[in-house]
């Protein structure tokens, strides 16, 4: 998915360039200082994962890995211009759902429990409340057709975080922090219809402190450290 949008988004320009000038659609939509709109998306989360150097001398831990999961993500979008077209500041608060999977892989199963397996998988379900302020930097329209860059922050609250939650030893979890703050950047094109803006927008997240809760389990005794990171898609429309 990333690769055919940067494709697209590569190459959409050179054929606009190419193309005779057209009835421009929403002529207004730059000269009003503030849009709003909605937001609908998916997302993959994962994590970049850090163990400690001696985990398989005392876990018999060969690796651990961190799978992306699909989740998918609903916002109300706030498009405030700061004096130009082309320089935009976007708030779209979010309700996103997101999954992560940590794999363990060991060199032998656990003697002391029957039949253990060689690999185990932990998922982390997070139902997160998003705040990302961004600014867009916007290229002028090409009859009704744009293309920006963003940057900018996101705090997250999880609501599903269970880090006051009493662990369960003989079936223990990940525990990770409730609150989260993540850098972004991202790309994506802009089409003008008639009364609204259509959208389509890809972007990284990717946190600046650990996330993760060391409680000394079985399964949290190898971790160092854990940062999300996720990849988000969102289709925008703003009127």
């Amino acid at each position: 998915m990333k690769r055919t949008f940067l494709f697209v988004f590569v190459l959409m320009p050179s054929l606009l360039f190419s193309q005779k000038e057209l009835t421009k659609n929403y002529r207004t939509f730059d000269q009003k200082p503030i849009h709003f709109g909605f937001m609908l998306g998916a997302n993959k989360g994962s994590y970049d994962v850090y163990t400690y150097n001696d985990v398989y001398s005392k876990y018999g831990l060969t690796s651990l890995t961190s799978k992306k999961i699909p989740g998918g993500q609903v916002g109300i979008v706030t498009s405030l211009k700061l004096g130009t077209p082309i320089l935009r500041l976007r708030f779209i608060p979010t309700l996103s759902f997101q999954e992560r999977a940590l794999t363990y892989s060991y060199a032998n199963p656990d003697p002391t429990i029957t039949d253990s397996p060689i690999i185990k998988e932990q998922r982390i379900n997070s139902t997160n409340l998003d705040f990302p302020i961004m600014l867009q930097f916007r290229t002028l329209r090409m009859n009704n057709f744009a293309a920006y860059c963003l940057v900018g922050m996101q705090p997250s609250i999880d609501l599903q975080s269970q880090e006051y939650a009493t662990q369960n030893i003989a079936n223990p979890f990940i525990k990770v922090y409730k609150k989260d703050f993540q850098g972004q950047v991202g790309a994506g094109v802009e089409f003008f219809a008639p009364y609204f803006k259509f959208g389509m927008e890809l972007k990284y997240s990717q946190s600046f402190s650990n996330n993760f809760i060391q409680d000394n389990t079985i399964i949290s005794l190898p971790i160092n450290t854990l940062y999300n990171r996720v990849w988000w898609f969102s289709l925008i429309f703003e009127g």
